[in-house]
């Protein structure tokens, strides 16, 4: 098979902190052995694109931005044998050698061997993107906000083509990480209460994995007022918008909970006070906060709030295993059990993506998707 050793497209690119956003012309080099070129149809905007372009968690510029999307793979390395040409992918920010000993565990889904890629680089330490003639960074394990991008294919899911695009692009990351917060981070038993708090795509995906797990109140907090449609639709059982009231939000939980707190929190915002907010909500000895939304490089923990019991865990993709994890949810979404129609409220081309950032900001606002 012929493969282009080196291909030039358009391409969202951030020059650095609180710089705009410009549409550029990329060179995308060729996959090497165990990596596939694929040429994007869809991307979509997370609030972790916000975080990336203002330099967190590496501030390392230029970058091409961009981690959740859907496309078709146009060449492989010589070593690739598990995705094919023509094939639809959706890239994983997450890898799995089902080999390792996280891959092997149910305690993680942070591979060893393929780990977390926060450089902007690949595995090998090397870009495949430049701009101008300077080396470019890929987002986290790709860089989807282009007409091409370079995955190594252990960060590669295969999906069925029957999946709707649009849904395909928002399983990537945002809806999946809640969704996999609820079922494989916090293991939600039926009959639990639950707290999320930010009702985002990935606040949206922690209701209906709570609910689809079982359980029986699934409390949705949210300054947005609109955002209360949304939650009812992926399964919440109240609401609450804290400048409705003078009461702190733990106990605007606790008072919907007979003064009990919840079994579980899922905070999705990365906002300190919220935080601690959701450890005093959860219940006495034996609460667990699952923390999902990330923001300020360090925050200030009420302790005691913690010691009294309570577990605060960080997570990852939902612990979601790409592989292994990923299809489940998208077979869902084939078959219908998981619905996202609600999700998607803007629409853009590739030339307007500068402004995805604005539209993040409206109050209407819960997923851009990009067609390229």
């Amino acid at each position: 098979m012929l493969i282009l050793m080196l291909v030039l497209m358009a391409a969202i690119v951030s020059w650095g902190k609180d710089e705009p956003l410009k549409v550029e012309e990329i060179q995308v080099a060729a996959p090497k052995s165990s990596e596939v070129r694929v040429k994007m149809l869809y991307a979509s905007v997370c609030h972790t694109d916000i975080l990336l372009a203002n330099g967190f968690p590496i501030p390392v510029y230029p970058r091409v931005m961009g981690h959740e999307g859907v496309g078709v793979v146009e060449s492989i390395g010589d070593d690739v044998t598990e995705v094919k040409a023509g094939d639809l992918v959706i890239p994983a920010y997450v890898g799995e050698c089902k080999t390792c000993e996280s891959c092997l565990s149910e305690k993680s889904n942070i591979c060893l061997k393929y780990p977390l890629i926060f450089n902007g680089l690949m595995l090998d330490g090397t870009s495949r993107l430049s701009v101008g003639g300077q080396t470019a960074y890929h987002a986290f394990s790709c860089a989807t906000w282009s007409e091409y991008m370079v995955i190594d294919v252990h960060f590669v899911l295969k999906i069925d083509p029957r999946t709707p695009l649009p849904d395909a692009s928002f399983l990537s990351c945002g809806f999946s990480t809640g969704y996999g917060a609820a079922w494989k981070e916090a293991n939600v038993e039926k009959g639990s209460t639950v707290a999320v708090f930010g009702l985002g795509a990935v606040g949206l995906g922690a209701v209906n994995g709570a609910k689809s797990q079982g359980a029986i109140k699934v409390i949705g907090i949210d300054k947005n007022p609109r955002k209360e449609a949304k939650g009812k639709a992926f399964g919440m059982t109240d609401f609450i918008n804290p400048e409705e009231s003078d009461k702190s939000i733990s106990q605007l939980i606790k008072d919907l909970t007979g003064g009990m707190g919840v079994d579980y929190c899922f905070e999705c915002t990365g906002v300190p006070l919220l935080i601690n907010e959701a450890i005093e909500a959860s219940k006495l000895g034996a609460g667990k906060v699952i923390q999902i939304g990330a923001g300020e490089p360090s925050v200030s923990i009420n302790f005691l709030g913690l010691l009294l019991g309570r577990t605060w865990k960080g997570s990852i993709f939902g612990g979601l295993k790409g592989k292994s994890d990923l299809p489940i949810i998208y077979e869902k979404c084939t078959n219908g059990e998981i619905q996202l129609d609600e999700l998607l409220t803007h629409e853009i081309q590739l030339e307007e993506a500068q402004k995805a950032f604005e539209l993040m900001k409206l109050p209407n606002c819960v997923k851009v998707l990009i067609k390229i």
